[in-house]
């Protein structure tokens, strides 16, 4: 493995690169060798929550499912809160079952993620994808126990270069998500802003990886 995708919602089947690809229940495509599945807050349907969680669970059990997700809180959205933390807690409490990392998706409620995990006391690593706060944010994060996986912001918003650059080598990961550029182009910019070599930023990544989902 070259480049590790955290999070990618397409599959580009190259040799070089291992790609962490987000799956739902309902969509669910076995051919794709390395997943990540869950119940995405935007998608919640209360009439299918038990189906879906009785799929990730069936899923969360083979080794080509590398974690669950993504999964989580989104304050921007109709669908009440509580009603998403319900879920977004059964799919915790599947993920520590089976001891599988967790792909979180987070919009304004990073307070209430921390409070869960803490709440919950998860062991499992929980990571946030797509992150584009400020740095004050990240502190938090990563004082209460996560990881933090960057893409499309970091290539779009130049603000992001302090926060990614204060973030300890041992906790962040890098991503394409829905965007159209691939992962060497995030890892270019990465290693342009670590300041590091291509080849020491995918050592990082490695033993980041290999913390996570290979322990």
């Amino acid at each position: 493995m070259e480049f590790f995708n955290f999070h990618t919602h397409q599959f580009t089947n190259q040799s070089n690169i291992l790609e962490l690809v987000n799956q739902y229940p309902q969509e669910f495509d076995a051919s794709i060798p390395y997943y990540s599945i869950g119940i995405h807050p935007w998608y919640i349907k209360e009439e299918q929550i038990d189906a879906d969680l009785k799929i990730i669970e069936e899923k969360l059990q083979t080794n080509n499912c590398l974690a669950l997700g993504e999964c989580g809180l989104d304050k921007r959205i109709e669908i009440p809160l509580e009603q998403q933390i319900i879920v977004f807690e059964k799919q915790l409490a599947l993920a520590e079952k089976y001891q599988k990392p967790v792909v979180i998706h987070c919009v304004a409620a990073f307070q209430e993620v921390i409070a869960i995990r803490k709440k919950m006391k998860i062991s499992v690593p929980m990571i946030i994808h797509g992150f584009s706060k400020n740095s004050q944010i990240a502190e938090q994060l990563i004082k209460a126990g996560f990881y933090i996986s960057f893409g499309k912001y970091l290539l779009r918003n130049p603000e992001l270069k302090t926060v990614f650059q204060n973030i300890p080598n041992e906790r962040f990961f890098l991503e394409t998500d829905t965007i159209e550029e691939g992962i060497r182009e995030v890892y270019n910019l990465a290693s342009e802003y670590k300041n590091i070599e291509i080849k020491e930023l995918q050592e990082i990544i490695s033993s980041n990886f290999a913390t996570v989902f290979e322990k």
